[in-house]
């Protein structure tokens, strides 16, 4: 499943290129209008600038700085998630707890704080299956998933998630059954949405550490599905 921002947006550069080159005619309309911002905010503009500078005086490594995004994209932040998970599949008590409130139960854990605020657990099941998107910015939770993915503050995923749930989970390389429901949940400042993705058939005999290690943090998205290793 390819699920970087290369492969994502090769997908809608000809669906949405002229749509982008409308709304940067049109930005300057609106100061609320940053979802349909077509150039890279200015803090973007001056990071990428700061860094460029470093690399050239060769006082930064860009192989080390991308292994560093890397580990906390992938692995620290998104394992946070995965214990949650875990825990849900193997204690039923606790996974009643996460879905009456996610705040008490993910805190039970030690895991919360900062963009981790009134959370909200939702459950997939063989009939319906969840999916999480921010349509005005990136609101994401990072206590539980670490640092948001790239695809998922680009233009196309937040608006075709809305639009077009289905064609989006095509091309990140999950079909689901026609009969699935498909429901969009939208973060905001306010509220954070956590996937329970269903548990995989086999994995019954599994400890929590193992069913740990199956869990991805696209799967706690909604993009994809957990699988057997």
């Amino acid at each position: 499943m390819d699920t970087t921002r290369r492969g994502f947006l090769a997908s809608t550069v000809a669906a949405t290129g002229a749509a982008a080159t409308r709304d940067l005619a049109h930005g300057a309309e609106g100061e609320h209008d940053h979802a349909h911002q077509a150039l890279p905010s200015d803090p973007a503009l001056r990071i990428k600038s700061l860094e460029s500078l470093l690399v050239e005086k060769g006082m930064i490594d860009p192989a080390a700085l991308d292994a560093i995004v890397d580990t906390y994209e992938h692995k620290i932040g998104p394992r946070n998630g995965a214990r949650v998970v875990a825990r849900a599949w193997s204690d039923p008590g606790y996974k009643q707890r996460l879905l009456n409130d996610a705040d008490a139960a993910i805190g039970e854990l030690s895991y919360g704080g900062l963009q981790g605020e009134h959370m909200v657990v939702v459950e997939n099941t063989p009939k319906q299956h969840n999916l999480v998107v921010c349509t005005l910015c990136s609101c994401y939770p990072w206590p539980v998933l670490g640092l948001p993915p790239v695809w998922y503050k680009s233009n196309a995923y937040r608006s075709r998630a809305v639009i077009d749930p289905r064609g989006v989970l095509r091309e990140l390389g999950l079909r689901l059954p026609a009969d699935v429901e498909v429901r969009v949940w939208d973060s905001t400042a306010e509220i954070r949405y956590l996937v329970l993705p269903e548990r995989p058939t086999g994995s019954e005999g599994l400890n929590e550490a193992a069913l740990a290690a199956l869990v991805t943090r696209d799967a706690m998205i909604g993009v994809a599905k957990v699988r057997l290793s």
